[in-house]
This record gives C-alpha cells, sequence and structure tokens, in this order.
C-alpha cells in the first residue's frame, strides 16, 4: 500500500511506489542493446584473436622465451609442472576431466555469465565487458612482444599434450585458424576466469553459485597446468592482468558516473512541496 505524508497547509500527499512492475520491465536491456553489446565483445575477440596469429612465425623466439621462464621458475623453486602433470597422467578419467575443464570451462562459461550479467545485472555488465576488453588488449602486448611457447611445445621437457591426444572438442570451440599456439604469457585463461568468478561471488545470491564462483577459476588454474597449455607464472601474470583491466573498467565507469550525477543536477533548488515558487513563507 502506499505510504501517506503529510505537507503543511495541504493535508496529506500520496508517496508512490518505490518500484513498481512497470519499473522492472524497463530495466531489462532492451533487443536492441544486447546486439550491441554482442557486437563489440565479438569484434574484440575477432581482433584478439587476430592479433593473437600474427605471432604465429616466431617459433625459435618463442621456445627460447619459454626455456628462459623455465629458468626462472627453477630459480624460484617452484617450477612444478612436471610434477603436477605427472600426478594425473596415469589415470585416464583425471585427465578426461581436466581436459574437459580446460576446454569447456572456459569460453561457455564466460559467454554463460555475459549473458546472465546483462539480463540480471544489466548496471554491471558494462564493468565486466570493459575489463575484458581492456585484459584482452593488454595481453595482446604481451603476445607481440613477448611470444612463449606452452610447456607440452617445448622439446626435451617431457610434458604431455593432453588436450590434443584425447580430445577434438577443442578444435571446434577455438579452430586452429584462429589460435596462436605461442601465446602462453600471460594466461587469459585463468585471468578472464577470474573476472567470471568475482562477477559471479559479487552477484550471485545463492550459496552454491558463489561456491562456484570461488573454485572455478581455481581449477581452470590447475587445468592449465595438467594440461601443459601454461606454466605456473603464466595464470600469476595472467590475474594481475586481469585484475587490472577489471581496475582501470570500475575507474571508467566510476567517472562516467560522477559527470552524469552532476549533469543530471537542476540549475535551481526545487519548491518545497505545498509552497510554490512565488509565496512567501509564513509567518
Amino acid at each position: 500500500m502506499s505510504s501517506m505524508v503529510s505537507a503543511p497547509g495541504h493535508g496529506t500527499l500520496r508517496r508512490p511506489r518505490a518500484v513498481t512492475a512497470d519499473h522492472t520491465r524497463r530495466s531489462l536491456p532492451s533487443g536492441k542493446r544486447v546486439a550491441r553489446e554482442a557486437l563489440v565483445i565479438l569484434f574484440g575477440a575477432l581482433l584478439y584473436f587476430f592479433v593473437r596469429g600474427l605471432m604465429e612465425t616466431q617459433v625459435a623466439l618463442a621456445v627460447a622465451n619459454a626455456e628462459s621462464l623455465i629458468a626462472l621458475e627453477k630459480r624460484l623453486g617452484i617450477f612444478h609442472e612436471p610434477w603436477l602433470q605427472s600426478l594425473i597422467i596415469e589415470t585416464d578419467w583425471l585427465v578426461t576431466l581436466f581436459n574437459r575443464i580446460y576446454i569447456f570451462g572456459h569460453w561457455p562459461v564466460i559467454v554463460g555469465t555475459m549473458v546472465w550479467l546483462i539480463w540480471k545485472h544489466t548496471e554491471s555488465f558494462p564493468v565486466y565487458r570493459s575489463a575484458l576488453l581492456i585484459s584482452g588488449a593488454i595481453g595482446l602486448v604481451f603476445f607481440v612482444l613477448l611470444p612463449m611457447a606452452p610447456p607440452r611445445l617445448v622439446p626435451d621437457q617431457g610434458f604431455v599434450d593432453t588436450v590434443t591426444q584425447h580430445s577434438n572438442a577443442y578444435r571446434v570451440l577455438q579452430p586452429p585458424s584462429f589460435t596462436n599456439q605461442y601465446a602462453a604469457m600471460p594466461s587469459l585463461h585463468v585471468g578472464w576466469n577470474l573476472l567470471m568468478g568475482i562477477a559471479i561471488v559479487r552477484h550471485a545470491s545463492t550459496r552454491w553459485g558463489k561456491t562456484f564462483g570461488v573454485l572455478m577459476p581455481l581449477v581452470m588454474y590447475i587445468a592449465t597446468i595438467v594440461t601443459a597449455n601454461h606454466y605456473l607464472l603464466d595464470g600469476v601474470v595472467g590475474s594481475i592482468v586481469a585484475l587490472t583491466g577489471l581496475a582501470i573498467a570500475v575507474a571508467i565507469s566510476r567517472r562516467g558516473s560522477q559527470r552524469q550525477d552532476r549533469g543530471s543536477q537542476p540549475e535551481f533548488p526545487a519548491p518545497v512541496i505545498g509552497q510554490g515558487w512565488n509565496q512567501r513563507p509564513a509567518a
């Protein structure tokens, strides 16, 4: 029911409801906006894969950079990738499990989360969309300046390419013509899943949803390593890149909100309810 408020000399006024069904319907995204956002993300993804593909020919440099990274991890005492893969490589169901996580836990999760955000949390969608695009642009700089072979393509290290040997599904989700195999650093498999995990934890309304948001990026991080697609430091740097993109996107969003708030302020103060502009106040 509507609440009643009193106004001096004018009895009572009816206060409108704060939220109405019409308002809820108006808050849903329009078809044009959904189409526009989809085109923006699609264009960004195509540009991302196109630039990645430009570095395919620098195989020798990519392998040399990978060997330098392995040497760094050995100095730091964190070159555990061979040991981690050895934990699953003799168990077929574990290999299959982590292959499927690596294949189906990336783009399907990103697309599903972004669709959920634009439909259920429209006001937050632009931040995560911008974070994906910005971190992708930062990642491209790495791929151009620091091409790097993944563990599975470094000779004499003994890694097994479990995804290629046990599954063809990845070629459907990410065709070879759109991929650059020598773009291991940073791992946006890890970084972008981390962005989606943050979005899910912040906006999910159930405990199961929030738990999924926490565990999903961690499991993907493990999957990138045990499938010999990334090094330990790839995921760390990928997470830093993704969080940097998110921080920039949040800053841009806040600046835009502040400009909008300043532009929406009335030029003159609104009159008091029940008192016209030309009325003199009571003595």
